[in-house]
Protein backbone atom coordinates (compact mmCIF):
# COMPACT_ATOMS: atom_id res chain seq x y z
CA UNK A 1 0.00 0.00 0.00
CA UNK A 2 1.41 3.37 -0.93
CA UNK A 3 1.13 6.35 1.37
CA UNK A 4 -1.13 8.96 -0.18
CA UNK A 5 -0.56 12.71 0.03
CA UNK A 6 -1.79 14.06 3.36
CA UNK A 7 -4.18 16.38 1.53
CA UNK A 8 -6.34 13.43 0.41
CA UNK A 9 -6.36 11.83 3.85
CA UNK A 10 -8.56 12.57 6.84
CA UNK A 11 -6.79 12.82 10.21
CA UNK A 12 -8.64 12.89 13.54
CA UNK A 13 -7.67 12.90 17.20
CA UNK A 14 -10.04 10.80 19.37
CA UNK A 15 -10.48 10.57 23.12
CA UNK A 16 -12.72 7.67 24.11
CA UNK A 17 -14.49 7.85 27.48
CA UNK A 18 -16.16 5.08 29.46
CA UNK A 19 -15.07 1.57 30.43
CA UNK A 20 -12.39 1.38 27.78
CA UNK A 21 -9.29 0.16 29.63
CA UNK A 22 -8.80 -3.50 30.51
CA UNK A 23 -11.29 -4.62 27.81
CA UNK A 24 -8.85 -5.09 24.88
CA UNK A 25 -9.91 -1.76 23.38
CA UNK A 26 -6.47 -0.81 22.04
CA UNK A 27 -5.70 -4.13 20.37
CA UNK A 28 -9.23 -4.36 18.99
CA UNK A 29 -8.90 -0.85 17.55
CA UNK A 30 -5.57 -1.76 15.99
CA UNK A 31 -7.11 -4.78 14.26
CA UNK A 32 -10.11 -2.72 13.07
CA UNK A 33 -7.85 0.08 11.81
CA UNK A 34 -5.65 -2.38 9.93
CA UNK A 35 -8.70 -3.99 8.32
CA UNK A 36 -9.79 -0.53 7.13
CA UNK A 37 -6.26 0.51 6.02
CA UNK A 38 -6.26 3.33 8.58
CA UNK A 39 -2.93 4.48 10.05
CA UNK A 40 -2.11 6.15 13.37
CA UNK A 41 -1.84 5.04 16.98
CA UNK A 42 -3.86 4.27 20.10
CA UNK A 43 -2.88 4.39 23.78
CA UNK A 44 -4.29 4.36 27.30
CA UNK A 45 -4.20 7.63 29.23
CA UNK A 46 -3.70 7.93 32.97
CA UNK A 47 -7.21 9.43 33.39
CA UNK A 48 -8.83 6.14 32.28
CA UNK A 49 -9.62 7.24 28.73
CA UNK A 50 -8.16 5.88 25.51
CA UNK A 51 -6.59 8.29 23.03
CA UNK A 52 -6.09 7.68 19.32
CA UNK A 53 -4.82 9.44 16.23
CA UNK A 54 -6.37 8.02 13.06
CA UNK A 55 -5.58 8.81 9.43
CA UNK A 56 -6.80 7.42 6.15
CA UNK A 57 -9.36 7.68 3.40
CA UNK A 58 -12.32 9.73 4.73
CA UNK A 59 -14.79 6.83 4.47
CA UNK A 60 -12.42 4.45 6.28
CA UNK A 61 -11.73 6.98 9.07
CA UNK A 62 -15.48 7.56 9.47
CA UNK A 63 -16.00 3.79 9.74
CA UNK A 64 -13.31 3.56 12.42
CA UNK A 65 -14.93 6.43 14.35
CA UNK A 66 -18.25 4.56 14.24
CA UNK A 67 -16.45 1.46 15.56
CA UNK A 68 -14.78 3.56 18.30
CA UNK A 69 -18.21 4.70 19.49
CA UNK A 70 -19.04 1.01 20.19
CA UNK A 71 -15.64 -0.52 20.86
CA UNK A 72 -15.04 -4.20 21.54
CA UNK A 73 -17.67 -6.38 23.21
CA UNK A 74 -16.58 -5.75 26.82
CA UNK A 75 -16.23 -1.96 26.45
CA UNK A 76 -18.88 0.52 27.54
CA UNK A 77 -18.20 3.67 25.53
CA UNK A 78 -19.84 6.78 27.00
CA UNK A 79 -18.62 9.26 24.40
CA UNK A 80 -15.88 9.97 21.88
CA UNK A 81 -14.39 13.46 21.66
CA UNK A 82 -13.28 14.10 18.07
CA UNK A 83 -11.03 16.88 16.78
CA UNK A 84 -9.36 17.46 13.39
CA UNK A 85 -5.63 16.77 13.52
CA UNK A 86 -2.51 16.66 11.37
CA UNK A 87 0.44 14.36 10.97
CA UNK A 88 1.72 11.57 8.82
CA UNK A 89 1.42 7.89 9.69
CA UNK A 90 2.36 4.76 7.76
CA UNK A 91 0.98 2.05 10.05
CA UNK A 92 -1.28 1.66 13.08
CA UNK A 93 0.46 1.13 16.42
CA UNK A 94 -0.55 0.45 20.01
CA UNK A 95 1.65 2.71 22.14
CA UNK A 96 2.20 3.21 25.87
Amino acid sequence: MSIQPASTLKTLHLVIHGRVQGVFYRDSMRREAQSLSVSGWVRNRSDGTVEAMVQGEPGAVDALVRWAQRGPVRAQVERVDIEPAAGGYSSFEVTN
